[in-house]
């Protein structure tokens, strides 16, 4: 079977290898396609640490590759791969606490660019015929985005200030409009914002030095009930939700992205509570339910097909690409 390993920054080499043994309470998977995005691409270019050789590969969806006794599933059943796995159990050895509980495939762990491998029941998911293969590879976007929403525990008729107009800040403000409170999407790109607009999000705003007073006239003078950071939406102060917030308000700071400082001094004042959510693979059933449900519009996204043979180019041009905001790159491998 062919697998895809990263040897060292920038070089990327496909490799043979045995097809795997089966294993116990295991089912057999053919990885199909999977979806690669900046952190590929800044692991590829060295940007971020990883532990080499390492298999990229994040998210992915793949079929039943031979029918199973464990969980019942035929053959052709597409499954979701869950990106996060729990790191494996040293027993009695000594814990070095600097170390994760859970894994992110294709960066701390081998992800799953690969023909073929063995997953326990617990490690993916069955999707059903109305969610696409290009949709299901954003279903852990949406099970975070969930997680934040519910972690603000906002009320119908509140407004609540999203900072970070990418990917995850607009399914974040679709999940809050299907609840009924009323989102202001917030960002430093104005071309962002405007796309942001014809997915669904009412009330945007740029971030300048009118920010305040402009989330003031919006609700009534009261600022905002709580507040999200999108953490990957690098270009935006990550003080800037403690800023529109009323005080009192909750306020989660989601994403990986862990390589920012913010003084706390704000929040201290104004009595905030700061709720950190990062990524799992909880919430994925839910996230499937509100994908078909309608909760979230994925319409004005494009999905750009790249074959397997082509990603060394495809990642090593990333940075100079010009890429529109709604472009999602998949990889197919057959």
């Amino acid at each position: 079977m062919n697998v895809w390993k990263l040897s060292a920054a920038k070089k990327l080499e496909r490799t043979e290898a045995e097809n795997p043994l089966p294993e116990e309470g295991k089912v057999r998977i053919r990885v199909t396609k999977l979806m690669f995005n900046g952190t590929d691409a800044a692991l590829y270019e060295g940007a971020v640490k990883c532990k080499y050789p390492l298999v990229p590969g994040r998210y992915a969806v793949g079929l039943v590759a031979e029918g199973s006794s464990v969980g019942f599933l035929p053959k052709g059943t597409r499954v979701l791969l869950h990106s996060f796995v729990a790191a494996p159990d040293t027993g009695t050895a000594k814990k070095d606490f600097s170390e994760d509980d859970i894994l992110l495939c294709g960066r701390t762990a081998d992800g799953y660019m690969r023909d073929l491998l063995y997953l326990a029941p617990h490690d993916f998911t069955p999707l059903p015929d109305a969610v696409s293969d290009e949709k299901a590879l954003l279903l852990h976007h949406v099970a975070l985005a969930k997680a934040a929403v519910d972690k603000l525990g906002a009320g119908k008729g509140q407004h609540i200030a999203v900072i970070g107009a990418n990917l995850l800040g607009i399914l974040i403000c679709q999940l809050l409009i299907y609840q009924q409170t009323a989102p202001i999407l917030i960002d430093t790109d104005a071309a962002r914002l405007e796309f942001a607009r014809t997915c669904g999000v009412y009330y945007t705003m740029q971030a300048d030095e009118h920010l305040v007073d402009g989330v003031a006239a919006v609700t009534g003078g009261r600022l905002a009930s709580g507040a999200v950071y999108v953490t990957s939406a690098q270009r935006n102060d990550p003080a800037l939700p403690f800023g529109v917030c009323a005080a009192g308000a909750n306020v989660v700071m989601c994403g990986s992205r862990e390589d920012f400082s913010v003084s706390f001094a704000q929040p201290f004042r104004k009595q905030l509570s700061v709720y950190c959510v990062s990524g799992r693979s909880e919430n994925l059933e839910a996230a499937i339910n509100l994908m078909v449900s309608g909760a979230v519009d994925l319409s004005p996204f494009t999905f750009r097909q790249t074959k397997a043979d082509g990603l060394d180019a495809f990642l090593a041009g990333y940075a100079e690409a010009k890429r529109g905001f709604a472009e999602i790159d998949v990889v197919t491998l057959i």
